[in-house]
């Protein structure tokens, strides 16, 4: 009876019903005029399943006056009114009513109340319900862990699942589902997996998926596999969950190699489905894959997120024609979909469109966020457009309502560094109120390199090695700057630094899909099976496109280093014998498209503008900045890169 009293108090901070009902005396009772104790129950049930609340209330109000009560289902009906309409102060009305005159709910009301507060995002009020419950169930429990995981209150979730296995309460499966995702370390994870396999439950459908979710978050993808294997698969959901973490993992083949064995399996892929196999083309440039899985997003039409995220795959594969054609069909655009289709157009060297989509979108009435100006202020600066970045850049909090954040200096950085505005990119690091980051000193160092000012460069690459030493292409970059300034020591010292800590260059690798095969190569590779041809074909090109003036150039290899000091190195780069093998494996008419692990080297970009227009081919290389358009000798980068 204690904890009841409390109970009451706290609903006593609930405003007072209404009174405007008409009574009349029946017997010693005041009761409505129309109706007796029995039909006064009846209209309050019809109001609540009708869902009619300002008449549901007003019965209500009547019936807590002459202690008359219904029963649990039908005041969940009402709360579930009280929570479509948003009706919070209605919603602390019922939760008033159900504990007035000493009446005692059910522990089923008030678990319903209980997740009306957190519905209402009233953690404090479910708390404080919670702790005053005189019995408290699973249900109860389950209800609190999942609120306090949806508010990343990850400890107190954890906390409460050991309070619920010392008061005697054993978790079912919605309880496990709910606090694995509280876990944000593999100690706590496989201690509840542990628990999950004593409780008997890793076979529940929602615990293997959670299972699997959360252990594919933390990396650890061969776990997350494990739990799939351990026995047949059959249902969609987990299927959905081992997809979904390989893809967000950037492990697009083994997504890929799973999406084969849910069709074989007999599973038909939905939304969910769908996207992750989309994210794992994207991540590839599997841009024919991606069309095959176009054709099963039209099923469901005009699902936001599905568009959204085809439209994705298509500009980081260098499609812009479908992206355009995704995007002019989406009827209901989002935030999402404006802003992917300008980082898109900015991304793929279309920088003034970039632009004047972003001027579509604020016509159109849709709010830009971080992401929007981050690839607005990348079509800036892979443009040149120095006045137009630094009008965006200077006024995003004023005109939008939006902070700077460390990839919006990096841009402007990189903007001014290109312009040859060295003095102000290090000017504006200084004024940034948080530490510049890797990111933000290798755009003032590629500023440096291309403006060849070598006591700035040498200053970044420093800073860079500081944040990151096993950075190889600051080392290497380095090297060559103080070889040009035939500065042997340094020279010396930095390769000296390398062979000591273990630090490699990453090697050059290019992939691309034919006849839906991928073919990957590399520097120094004669595993191909055509490589003989490719490199005689390769040959061949590269004397007939010296005979119209192209010169291998140098500058964009580590200088003296083995291997990788001649014209012999640039001649095979990866880039060039994927494009070779595109050409002859490939018709006129078709797009060679390639997808490169590290930067385009100059020598590549100048070998492949020559290329289209002595072929008269087209050749898109997606390399991690941004994406490359030859045609007839122009690059869409505008050699700005």
């Amino acid at each position: 009876m204690k904890a009841i009293s409390k109970l009451k108090s706290i609903a006593s901070a609930s405003p007072s019903p209404s009174r405007s009902l008409c009574l009349v005396s029946i017997g010693s009772r005041n009761v409505p005029a129309s109706s007796s104790s029995s039909s006064l129950l009846d209209d309050f049930t019809n109001f609540c399943y009708r869902r009619d609340l300002p008449r549901a209330m007003k019965a209500m109000d009547a019936m807590q006056r002459h202690g008359i009560w219904a029963d649990s289902i039908t005041y969940s009906e009402l709360i579930k009114c009280c929570l479509t309409r948003g009706a919070v102060n209605e919603a602390k009305l019922v939760h008033n009513h159900v504990f007035s005159n000493g009446h005692q709910p059910k522990t089923f009301l008030i678990n319903i109340l209980l997740n009306m507060y957190v519905k209402f995002n009233l953690l404090d009020q479910a708390q404080e319900l919670f702790d005053q419950m005189p019995e408290r169930n699973v249900v109860s429990w389950t209800t609190m862990i999942s609120a306090y995981t949806n508010a990343k209150l990850n400890a107190k979730a954890l906390k409460s699942l050991i309070l619920m296995l010392r008061e005697g309460v054993m978790p079912n499966m919605f309880t496990y589902s709910s606090v694995l995702r509280a876990c944000d370390g593999l100690l706590s994870l496989t201690q509840l997996h542990c628990c999950i396999i004593k409780a008997g439950l890793e076979s529940d459908v929602f615990v293997r998926s959670a299972l699997i979710d959360i252990y594919s978050k933390l990396g650890e993808l061969q776990n997350a596999l494990g739990v799939f294997n351990e026995m047949v698969t059959g249902d969609l959901v987990v299927w959905n969950s081992i997809i979904g973490g390989f893809a967000q993992n950037s492990d697009g083949d083994e997504a890929l190699n799973l999406y084969k064995r849910m069709k074989r399996a007999g599973f038909p892929p939905d939304q969910s489905t769908l996207t992750s196999v989309l994210r794992a083309c994207t991540g590839l440039a599997l841009l024919e894959l991606g069309r095959q899985v176009h054709v099963h997003v039209i099923k469901f039409d005009q699902d936001l997120i599905l568009n959204n995220a085809l439209l994705d795959m298509y500009c980081k594969c260098g499609s812009l024609k479908d992206a355009n054609f995704v995007f002019t069909r989406i009827l209901e655009k989002d935030v999402i979909s404006w802003s992917t289709m300008i980082a898109g157009l900015a991304q793929n060297g279309f920088s003034r469109e970039a632009l004047n989509l972003f001027q579509s979108m604020k016509n159109y009435g849709a709010k830009p966020n971080y992401i929007t100006i981050l690839g607005v202020l990348f079509a800036c600066s892979h443009a040149g457009l120095v006045e137009d970045g630094w009008y965006y850049f200077q006024s995003m909090k004023k005109l939008f309502g939006i902070d700077p954040g460390r990839e919006h200096y990096g841009c402007i950085i990189d903007l001014l560094g290109r312009a040859g505005k060295l003095d102000q990119a290090i000017k504006l690091i200084h004024e940034m109120g948080f530490e510049p980051d890797a990111v933000t000193w290798r755009a003032l160092l590629g500023a440096c390199r291309v403006h060849r000012n070598v006591d700035l460069a040498i200053f970044a690459a420093k800073k860079i090695l500081k944040l990151d030493p096993e950075d190889a292409g600051t080392y290497i970059l380095l090297s060559n700057i103080y070889a040009n300034s035939q500065r042997w020591d340094e020279v010396a010292e930095v390769r000296r630094t390398m062979k000591v800590k273990g630090v490699r260059k990453e090697p050059g690798c290019s992939w691309i899909e034919v006849n839906k095969k991928i073919h990957a190569f590399i520097l120094g590779d004669d595993s191909h099976p055509q490589i003989d041809e490719i490199n005689s074909h390769l040959n061949q090109l590269i004397h007939r496109l010296m005979g119209l003036g192209y010169v291998p150039d140098t500058n964009f290899v580590l200088q003296d280093l083995e291997g990788e000091q001649s014209e012999d190195s640039l001649r095979y780069h990866s880039e060039k014998l994927a494009i070779v093998f595109g050409m002859i494996s490939m018709s006129r008419g078709k797009t060679i498209r390639i997808r490169k692990n590290i930067r385009i080297c100059g020598d590549c970009h100048i070998f492949a503008k020559l290329l289209t227009k002595m072929e008269q081919r087209t050749i898109v290389i997606r390399d991690p900045i941004r994406y490359h358009h030859f045609q007839d000798g122009v690059c869409s980068c505008g050699d700005y890169w």
